[in-house]
């Protein structure tokens, strides 16, 4: 059964189709990567996923179950949960503070009871907090739980930012370049976090990302695409050989 996919999804920018006819599935536990030159509709298929965009036509399923019109704020509370390519965190609250936002979609008590702060919110606020630990251990962050965001090198504010997705409880991650602006060390790093988030916590994941390096390192498939349209689908190797793909990146009759 698959966990998620886009049944001939597409959307339109004004004149521009920015998605064109796509169609892919994912299945529970594996990587999926999504590549393809700048402008190819990579981030623009993560935005419909999260319903950041509403497909112009097509479906998006999810866990048998149709997502297209899904409100947005309903979308991590059903258990996909995304990183950006641009670190959106808080920098002025602490690295603990940024990850306990991940946890708002899983809160049962009312503003009311929270201002109150009755025994039943205390015990939910420690459920949060358990669980913030866990992935702060999970991820090697305990040196840097009390630390304030803004005072942390950028390698650590992209793993603070897949903790925060991770607090979601997620079965289904977006990564939107999680090696953007990582040295060589720190995406070696990324991948290794990946392979254990999809081995030890069962979370199944796509990936954006230019990086083949990191392509390779981590996925189970990869979809490649151009002006909006598939040109590619299957192993690593066999789409990065995929005559379309190398004619994507390099140009001419490569």
């Amino acid at each position: 059964m698959n966990l998620f996919r886009a049944e001939d999804i597409a959307i339109r920018f004004g004149g521009i189709r920015a998605v064109d006819a796509v169609s892919f599935d994912v299945q529970p536990g594996e990587v999926f990567s999504i590549i393809g030159p700048n402008g190819a509709g990579k981030t623009t298929i993560f935005n419909l996923i999260s319903r950041i965009y509403t497909p112009t036509s097509g479906r998006l399923i999810f866990q048998d179950k149709d997502i297209t019109n899904v409100p947005p704020h309903r979308i991590a509370g059903l258990g996909i949960a995304r990183t950006f390519q641009n670190i959106e965190l808080f920098a002025n609250a602490t690295l603990l503070q940024n990850l306990l936002i991940g946890r708002h979609c899983h809160s049962t008590v009312g503003v009311l009871s929270e201002l109150v702060f009755t025994p039943v919110v205390r015990r939910e606020e420690l459920k949060h907090r358990e669980k913030a630990e866990e992935v702060i251990a999970f991820l090697g962050l305990e040196r840097y739980r009390d630390t304030l965001i803004a005072n942390l090198p950028y390698g650590v504010r992209k793993v603070v930012e897949l903790g925060r997705a991770l607090c979601i409880e997620p079965k289904l991650l977006l990564l939107d370049e999680p090696s953007s602006g990582l040295n060589v060390e720190e995406t070696e790093g990324m991948g290794f976090w990946i392979e254990d988030i999809k081995k030890d916590l069962g979370v199944t994941v796509i990936m954006v990302e230019h990086d083949m390096n990191l392509v390779r390192m981590v996925s189970d498939r990869v979809m490649a695409l151009n002006y909006g349209k598939v040109i590619a689908l299957g192993t690593p190797d066999e789409v990065q050989s995929h005559p379309e793909v190398v004619r994507a990146y390099i140009g001419g009759e490569a």
